[in-house]
């Protein structure tokens, strides 16, 4: 059994035996390494970085390349390749629990083995491994003296020590930038300098906002320069992101705009935190860099957004095109852009309108059939209710009867559907306030009234064809029925015009029916399941639940005009009435059946619409899921999702859905870059194998 002292040891070295490789790392391993002469499998650098970094993942702050660094730490014969077990103990070590990324820069600096780190050693790697145009180190001043001993005396680091010295290290590199800047000892560097120094030490931490506007910090006191304690508050809220953004989002929450200014950020930090307090000048430099482009003093979450999420990207430059042939490429861009995510929208919502269609065709049938009775004689009744007409149907004309007419339902659907959800989709995006994420009521009703008018193109003709196809199925038996059409005969005979008849009635109802429904719709996943709040992803279930409540009053108060649109485009039979128009229709069937005619079928389309738009919203909310569009088609969706899903924590305390080795690997290469930006860049270091018999 292991000893205690062993037990660490091994922790910090590695195995003295070959590392069991789980089938991912095992697959992985095969299909990045290269076979030499003999057949034997090696990883060299360039194999190594694309197991580690696949190429299609973010490497905005930190390069691909740079990955070449822990490489160093997998080689430990220093022999320019690594085998299996090499490659086994070195992921084995991203999946210890004790914090795997310090672990990892311990191990490349324990060059002896022997679960120390001496400085002599940490100052040789460091010089071979730094960048060629940064500042050196100061290895003998009071700071490392503190963790090394003074020259003279000293002595080695413990795993524990070595980690907590890199902890600090960023701020010592820092300040001995800053005093050597400061050549004349007036605590003063200019804004260039101050700039040159973050940039050298803080890139790949900072968003492209806060590093392209770092000289304008001069701007926040009298004078043109920088002093010390400017460049030590910059510090302190650099260092503290992830809490900001929690007081930002709380702050921004509880106001009613969904913007504060700096009184309203220094009370919220109050109410979060315990010790964290921010002073003036920390407060004065988050302000300044989040209101650049918006000097109003009162700041939403997306002013913030570009100060507190580091994957923030300004766009680049078209090289050697002037500023108007890059504006014209941007827009052909964006327009593209634009065509595809509407064709993307579309394609989505044909599969969903489809799909929510068929579900609940039967009912829609039922539903056709009760609008379409005319008598109110008991004895001349064909249907006693919608259940009685669901049995009849049954019955008298099987299983198949109840989707009489479904084929041009569905190629119809497709189009309709699509066209209302992509235009409530759209219209519901440009109504939405960028700064608070709130649509006023009154505009939501207009995105979906708008949408439910725009639909009537293709609603018009799909519901006269599919209502005289689910009538004949009724008078099928008797003997003066007319015989069965196809829905081509129907077509053919109406003519564009008399596909159009109706329509005024189509859009008195599908018009209310979208202002009802997708504002009801919307507020039930917010307010009802909390959809969106504090990141939370609502279900599947729930989505349909959300639908189907919405649907229940849309369906119910546009029943009238329903009933109205059936009985004008329904072919009379002999011995109905007739009428010349909607007026007509109304008054009709107001004088001969009464007023609870005009609520004929009302269950029936409540039990049809109800659940077929929330199988359609649900559907469509996973397809959007389940088959997103391409990062480079919608790029602004890629910054607020895909990177930082997957990279990275997002903004808003999301956290990182990419595997947890890839992560601490990423964690590892930013401690090597709190070391010198371009840590592992160049060259490689000889290390002593970990197997090698002392």
């Amino acid at each position: 059994m292991a000893t205690v002292t062993e037990s660490v040891k091994e922790t910090l070295v590695g195995y003295t035996k070959p590392a069991e490789m789980s089938a991912e790392v095992r697959n992985n391993w095969l299909q990045h390494a290269k076979s030499d002469d003999k057949g034997e499998l090696y990883m060299d650098r360039e194999a190594f970085i694309d197991a580690i970094a696949p190429p299609d993942e973010d490497y905005h702050k930190i390069p691909r390349a740079q990955y070449g660094a822990l490489f160093l730490v997998a080689d430990r014969r220093g022999a320019g390749r690594i085998t299996q077990d090499e490659y086994a103990v070195f992921n084995n070590t991203l999946l210890k629990p004790d914090a795997a990324e310090y672990l990892m820069c311990f191990r490349l600096f324990d060059v002896n083995n022997t679960g120390l780190v001496n400085v002599e050693d940490l100052q040789r790697i460091y010089n071979e491994q730094r960048g060629k145009n940064s500042l050196a180190f100061d290895f003998n001043g009071p700071w490392a003296s503190l963790y090394f001993g003074a020259k003279g005396a000293r002595h080695a680091m413990t795993y524990e020590q070595f980690a907590q010295m890199l902890r600090g290290l960023q701020g010592e590199r820092i300040r001995q930038a800053f005093q050597h800047y400061d050549s004349d000892k007036d605590g003063l560097i200019t804004p260039d300098q101050f700039a040159a120094i973050i940039r050298e030490n803080q890139s790949h931490k900072l968003s492209d906002h806060i590093l392209e506007n770092l000289p304008t910090l001069c701007n926040i006191q009298n004078g043109a320069n920088i002093s010390y304690p400017v460049i030590r508050a910059f510090l302190n809220i650099t260092r503290e992101m992830d809490l900001l953004d929690l007081i930002i989002r709380n702050a921004t929450r509880k106001s009613s705009d969904g913007r504060i200014d700096k009184a309203g950020f220094l009370e919220e930090a109050q109410r979060v935190t315990r010790w964290s307090q921010y002073t003036p000048l920390e407060a004065d430099i988050l302000f300044h860099f989040a209101s650049l482009d918006n000097p109003s003093g009162r700041l939403s979450i997306w002013d913030f957004t570009k100060v507190l999420d580091a994957s923030f990207q300004l766009g680049p430059r078209l090289s050697g095109f002037s500023e108007k042939t890059e504006e014209a490429a941007s827009g052909l861009t964006n327009f593209l852009n634009g065509a595809v995510k509407s064709a993307h929208k579309f394609v989505l919502g044909s599969i969903s309108g489809a799909f929510g269609a068929f579900v609940v065709y039967p009912i829609d049938l039922v539903k056709t059939r009760m609008q379409n009775q005319r008598v109110v004689g008991p004895g001349q009744r064909l249907y006693n209710n919608s259940i009685d007409c669901f049995q009849k149907i049954i019955r008298n004309e099987g299983f198949r009867g109840l989707y009489a007419g479904l084929p041009p339902q569905l190629v119809g659907v497709a189009p309709e559907k699509a066209i209302k959800l992509t235009t409530n989709e759209m219209l519901r995006l440009s109504f939405t306030n960028k700064e608070t994420g709130r649509i006023p009521v009154p505009l939501e009703m207009v995105a979906g009234g708008t949408a439910g008018a725009c639909q009537v193109i293709f609603t018009n003709p799909l519901e006269i064809v599919k209502i005289r196809l689910q009538v004949q199925g009724e008078l099928a038996k008797k003997s003066d029925a007319v015989p069965r059409r196809s829905a081509m005969w129907i077509v053919k005979n109406l003519g564009i015009v008399g596909l159009y008849k109706g329509a005024a009635a189509c859009l008195l109802r599908d018009v209310p029916f979208s202002m009802i429904y997708f504002p009801a719709y919307a507020h039930l996943k917010s307010d009802l399941f909390g959809d969106g709040v504090d990141g939370k992803e609502i279900g599947v279930l729930q989505l349909m639940v959300a639908g189907a409540i919405a649907g229940i009053p849309a369906a119910y108060l546009t029943t009238p005009a329903d009933v109205i649109k059936t009985r004008l485009q329904v072919e009379a039979r002999k011995g109905d009435a007739t009428y010349t128009g909607l007026v007509d229709c109304f008054r009709k069937v107001l004088k001969s059946e009464g007023p609870k005619a005009f609520f004929k079928g009302g269950p029936a389309r409540i039990v049809r619409s109800s659940p077929q738009f929330g199988c359609t919203l649900a559907a469509f909310e996973v397809l959007k899921k389940l088959m997103p569009l391409p990062a480079r088609f919608d790029p602004e969706a890629a910054r607020d999702t895909d990177i930082h899903g997957a990279l990275e924590p997002g903004v808003g305390l999301r956290e990182a859905k990419a595997p947890l080795p890839y992560l601490r690997a990423r964690n590892a290469l930013k401690l090597l870059k709190d070391i010198d930006k371009d840590f592992g860049m160049y060259g490689g270091v000889k290390v002593p194998s970990m197997f090698e018999k002392k």
